[in-house]
């Protein structure tokens, strides 16, 4: 089992130090080692992976705030004209249930790290069509993370007006407030960039980016106490796969270059990645079995206990 690690920081933790790391498939068939660090004390979890073209891939929610928070951080290619790294940030409202909370998060354990993960349900892609951009020094009117995750991308962060009318009626928050810490992009009715020649002129960039596996909900199994009622508790983890495609304001195609139209591109339905708990293994399962849960996430034994005393009801 691995051990439990609670991180205060936003700083990015090595893989060793990571709460939970998993080996995931994405589409094009390529495996990443996947980070999840959940902080219990903030309501937080943060989600990290490197992309084979070294592209960083970070995915932060801030429960507490309903706010979640993309970051792409990508390396520069030398023969187009770039050096160093490009940072985008999207900060977006999130939806509860779209992923576990943080505490059911931290109980997780893998009880073999080096499985292949594969997600239950595919949840397609999304459509993020920013409007605006944020100014970093206001950004703490949405969440006290932005500042600090998205300190590279001062003129990258972007975010969506209808997000900000959901969020100031979903948590009684001043909706003139929050979009005083926007400003609204240049040219409404710009080209979308690869139908743009020139590098030079502004343009709406689409970039999208995939989580290959994360827990979106939770399995519940029902049992008898020590009195012989009937009680509920925590049996395993439904896990998702979720892409989202982000439009957004450029100053130039430059900024851009990697969004080209797609031809030809099939996804493959995804396999079925079932979730249980300690208790719920059976040393006795026959060899079958044993193969389908050979390297499941689980909750240790004593956590389930504690479950099941807290949904009696």
């Amino acid at each position: 089992m691995c051990c439990l690690v609670l991180v205060s920081s936003l700083l990015t933790q090595s893989i060793a130090n990571a709460q939970l790391t998993v080996n995931v498939k994405n589409k094009g068939g390529e495996v990443v080692r996947q980070s999840i660090i959940s902080n219990t004390t903030q309501d937080t979890i943060h989600l990290e992976f490197t992309k084979t073209d070294g592209t960083l891939i970070t995915q932060f929610v801030d429960f507490a705030n309903e706010i979640q928070i993309f970051r792409a951080i990508i390396q520069g290619e030398e023969e187009r004209g770039f050096t160093g790294h490009q940072v985008m940030c999207f900060v977006t409202r999130f939806i509860r249930h779209e992923f576990i909370s943080s505490d059911a998060m931290s109980k997780l354990r893998q009880k073999n790290p080096g499985a292949i993960r594969h997600p239950e349900e595919d949840k397609g892609v999304e459509t993020v069509q920013t409007d605006l951009l944020v100014d970093l020094n206001e950004a703490s009117l949405f969440s006290p993370y932005v500042l600090s995750l998205c300190s590279g991308a001062k003129e990258s962060t972007y975010t969506r007006d209808s997000d900000l009318k959901l969020l100031a009626h979903t948590l009684g928050k001043d909706y003139t407030q929050l979009l005083s810490a926007t400003s609204r992009r240049s040219g409404n009715t710009l080209q979308r960039c690869n139908d743009v020649a020139e590098i030079w002129r502004p343009c709406l960039c689409h970039y999208q980016t995939c989580i290959g596996w994360f827990p979106c909900g939770l399995k519940y199994c029902k049992g008898k106490d020590s009195t012989g009622k009937v009680v509920s508790y925590r049996c395993g983890i439904k896990t998702c796969s979720k892409c989202r495609e982000f439009e957004y304001y450029v100053s130039r195609k430059q900024l851009c270059l990697w969004d080209e139209p797609v031809w030809g591109v099939t996804q493959a339905a995804p396999q079925q990645d079932s979730m249980h708990d300690a208790n719920n293994m059976d040393d006795n399962n026959n060899d079958d079995e044993d193969s389908k849960v050979n390297g499941v996430v689980e909750e240790t034994a004593d956590k389930i206990s504690d479950d099941a005393n807290i949904l009696k009801k």
